[in-house]
């Protein structure tokens, strides 16, 4: 459990209600718990409310009745979907997306996501209680991961070469992530454009998640999602494939990232930045050599490989942000995938 202080002054004042987008993921489910934590109220969005009608117990067990609240939003697009959601909240931390890292055709999910994504923006900007949004990027967003190259990224560096390669003549290998990717760093340089023109009066940031390690908030009624899923996949000796084809680099803690959010929303004075959410370096190798520490008694498949990340990242702020609500600096990779795996034997409890 990691533990959060917040600033004296803050952007929302403390009991305000924050707007949690896809709040039963993995990352927003823990941002939403963040924020309980200290002190807001929490409105989730989620696509089918039976599903997750689960969040609405464990926030009351864990942080007390009434203070979490579920709403349906199952189209993102529709006119005006964003409206009631948006209703008297007094900051956004905009998680959910819709593409997928199997991506194709750039242009068709932009169509879709960008119109989407503004039409929160703007719901956000005519509800004047808004103070604060945070829009979730992604790491590929600035760049392509390679132990081989020693590069030096800096707060506006965006994934050129994955959508030079994309506006090519890519061939089957290269689509999927490497689509995936450009459409992230085209998507976040189109969401910056719009900021620029219509100038809302709430703070504005992005953040740029790497691979996610560490907790999930309940295994029990989540799973072992998302990368902390990959995780399972080593220690079960399934999809080395895909395992074997992630280069090394950095990765986020799953609470280090949730507190991240929270400071990018409440603390004075961050507005207009980018947040690179890059922690400490990784490579499943070193998970795997990890994990036999942790269970020495398991049989684990091989994973080859000494590269480690050579990419100098502005990722100083971010960290600066969460020591300054939780006193200390990243977690380590070796915390992270002990997390993971506690969680791995309780679900096998």
């Amino acid at each position: 459990m990691t533990n959060i202080k917040l600033a004296a002054t803050t952007t929302i004042p403390s009991g305000a209600t924050i707007l949690v987008t896809g709040a039963n993921g993995l990352i927003a489910s823990w941002v939403a718990d963040k924020l309980l934590e200290t002190g807001y109220r929490v409105r989730g969005t989620v696509r089918n409310l039976s599903r997750s009608a689960w969040m609405n117990t464990f926030f009351a067990d864990r942080h007390g009745p009434g203070r979490f609240e579920l709403v349906e939003l199952s189209d993102f697009g529709a006119p005006g979907a964003w409206d009631a959601p948006m209703k008297g909240v007094s900051g956004v931390a905009a998680v959910a997306g819709q593409a997928g890292l199997d991506l194709v055709d750039v242009d068709a999910a932009l169509d879709l996501e960008y119109p989407f994504v503004t039409g929160m923006l703007k719901a956000a900007k005519d509800e004047p209680s808004v103070k604060s949004v945070v829009f979730t990027s992604s790491a590929w967003a600035a760049w392509t991961p390679d132990p081989s190259r020693k590069l030096t990224l800096n707060e506006w560096s965006y994934n050129d070469e994955a959508v030079r390669i994309m506006r090519g003549n890519p061939s089957q290998e290269q689509k999927g992530i490497l689509g995936y990717m450009a459409f992230k760093s085209l998507l976040e340089q189109r969401i910056w454009d719009w900021i620029r023109e219509e100038k809302p009066s709430y703070t504005f940031n992005t953040i740029l998640p790497e691979t996610v390690i560490g907790a999930t908030l309940s295994p029990e009624n989540q799973g072992i999602q998302s990368t902390c899923g990959m995780v399972k996949w080593l220690r079960d000796g399934v999809n080395l494939e895909v395992l074997g084809s992630v280069p090394a680099q950095r990765f986020i803690d799953t609470q280090d990232l949730a507190v991240l959010y929270v400071a990018a929303l409440t603390t004075p004075g961050v507005n207009g930045e980018r947040l690179f959410a890059f922690g400490n370096k990784y490579s499943f190798a070193k998970v795997r050599e990890l994990l036999h520490k942790l269970e020495p008694e398991r049989e684990l498949p091989e994973m080859k490989g000494d590269a480690w990340d050579q990419t100098d990242v502005p990722n100083q702020r971010s960290e600066s942000l969460v020591r300054a609500c939780t006193g200390r600096g990243w977690a380590t990779l070796e915390d992270s995938v002990a997390d993971c795996l506690n969680n791995i034997k309780k679900l096998e409890e």
